[in-house]
């Protein structure tokens, strides 16, 4: 203000000196009053973040997570029985919870649970190619040979072949597991039921599964990759997979025994061997890994990471314990790329049947899940024979 008088000077007229003064004061007002609301706004803000943050904590009761009605339904179910809850759902829940054929659909918990378990457990599922689906049978159309191709010109065209297609069916099949629990445990509140029966589910059908997709007969299972017919490599036919010798009977030569596993790999075709890989169990793993190639470097890295899998001649490297150990012309080392070799099939459902009668004074819980799997690309895949 001091300043605006010194810039009116003496001689300026009394009218304009009395307006300049009175719009700087109005001026200073409206800038007091924004930084009044401004101040206002902040702190409304704020305790609105602090509403917002305590809304968000996990609340201390353990049954917090069962809030919504078909998992609080579906935990009363497990543990006292009690249906009445299930069926009483809005038609819109129930059509997700009952299942047609018998026993509940697990909570989305439950089911996600136990398809981490399989996803990531040390079975063929983890390379495989998954499908889901809500028939019975998955069925693939698969190229005998490569596609003709050919150079056309605006004047001539060129007339391609074509190769055969063979259809592949792979059906799923019922898997199931039976966990028990005492009815003490299961009245306890403090008992998280469906993270214990999600555990005990997931760890009996990773372990079924993983045997089935490696040496399963296809017989109300999934059929493995070992069921498969084989020959030498360069005469296998249709629905073969081809072989590699590994130059001695049930073991590695003597001399350069890692010169078997290049063949292996040299085997396959260039187009599968980019995303490829090796399976094996234990006790192979161990052998190879003591291997040295003709400069005497190890033909085996271990992982340099962790969660990332062991390699082998630039490789990874899954174990499977369900692969055969060496033994007389077993085919115990499997290279391929599984994504395009082999396919697992399931249904996304997952149920459970309460069953408090079979096994008194416990408690069974009947749980089944559809699932599939089978040899759609026999080229994509390649065998060891020890022989």
């Amino acid at each position: 203000m001091t300043e605006v008088k010194a810039a009116a000077g003496e001689d300026m007229p009394g009218e304009l000196k009395g307006a300049m003064l009175g719009f700087v004061s109005e001026l200073k007002c409206f800038r007091d009053d924004i930084q009044k609301k401004l101040q206002a706004q902040d702190e409304r803000m704020t305790m609105l973040d602090r509403k917002t943050a305590l809304r968000g904590r996990t609340p201390l009761s353990t049954n917090a997570e069962v809030e919504v009605p078909h998992q609080k339904a579906f935990n009363a179910y497990l543990r006292s029985g009690d249906d009445d809850a299930l069926r009483g759902l809005p038609i819109e829940e129930k059509g997700l919870t009952v299942a047609s054929d018998g026993g509940f659909l697990a909570t989305p918990r439950v089911a996600e649970t136990v398809q981490n378990v399989l996803s990531s457990g040390a079975s063929l599922r983890k390379l495989a190619h998954v499908v889901m689906v809500e028939s019975a049978a998955y069925e693939v159309l698969v190229d005998k040979g490569d596609l003709g191709a050919g150079w056309a010109t605006e004047a001539d065209a060129i007339e391609t072949g074509s190769s055969g297609i063979d259809r592949i069916s792979i059906p799923v099949h019922e898997l199931s597991a039976m966990p028990k629990a005492s009815q003490r445990l299961l009245d306890d509140a403090a008992f998280d039921v469906e993270g214990w029966l999600a555990e005990r589910i997931a760890d009996k059908f990773a372990r079924a599964e993983a045997g089935a997709f490696i040496s399963g007969d296809g017989i109300d299972k999934p059929r493995g990759i070992l069921s498969y017919p084989t020959a030498d490599h360069g005469a296998e036919g249709d629905g073969q997979i081809g072989t590699v010798s590994s130059g001695s009977l049930g073991s590695f030569a003597t001399e350069h025994p890692a010169d078997a596993l290049i063949d292996l790999v040299y085997a396959l075709a260039a187009e599968y061997r980019a995303n490829a890989s090796f399976v094996m169990n234990s006790k192979t793993a161990a052998t190879i890994r003591k291997m040295k190639d003709a400069d005497g470097r190890f033909v085996w890295t271990d992982s340099i990471a962790a969660g990332q899998p062991a390699q082998l001649l630039g490789y990874p490297v899954m174990i499977s314990e369900d692969m055969p150990d060496l033994d007389l012309d077993s085919l115990s080392i499997a290279f391929g790329d599984f994504h395009a070799a082999y396919t697992v099939v399931e249904r996304p459902d997952l149920r459970v049947l309460r069953d408090p009668f079979s096994a008194k004074p416990h408690v069974l819980f009947y749980a089944t899940k559809r699932v599939g799997g089978g040899v759609t690309d026999f080229r994509a895949v390649k065998l060891m024979k020890f022989a």
